[in-house]
């Protein structure tokens, strides 16, 4: 897995890519959420539109990052996933638990709510 991480309109976009499986991966990622907390970012949207593959320890990815964020006062929302993403994330009830949006701007607007 890589990803990117840029600011718009006052929130963290992190851009992720390729597959997101776990491992190492895992712990780079909870970094960079601990670090935009230390830097009073808790606003963040995780793009999933160039995930190609996602498996559970992916989904606890994801769920890490959203516990983390809720404890620092913020909140990680998930946007634009594929059909096969959005699919797992249906059949796995995520999307109860996560604010999605089909969209990156859709999720942006969500925090100027």
């Amino acid at each position: 897995m890589n990803y990117s991480v840029n600011e718009r309109y006052g929130c963290v976009v992190i851009d992720l890519n390729g597959k997101v499986m776990g491992g190492p991966d895992a712990e780079t990622f909870r970094e960079t959420l601990h670090n935009l907390i230390e830097e009073g970012k808790t606003n963040v949207v995780v793009d999933l539109s160039n995930v190609k593959f996602m498996n559970s320890s992916g989904l606890g990815i994801l769920i890490g990052g959203l516990t983390t964020m809720r404890n620092a006062g913020g909140d990680l929302k998930i946007c634009a996933a594929t059909e096969n993403i959005k699919s797992m994330l249906m059949v796995s009830q995520i999307l109860k638990v996560f604010d999605h949006h089909d969209t990156l701007e859709g999720a942006l607007e969500a925090y100027r709510e």
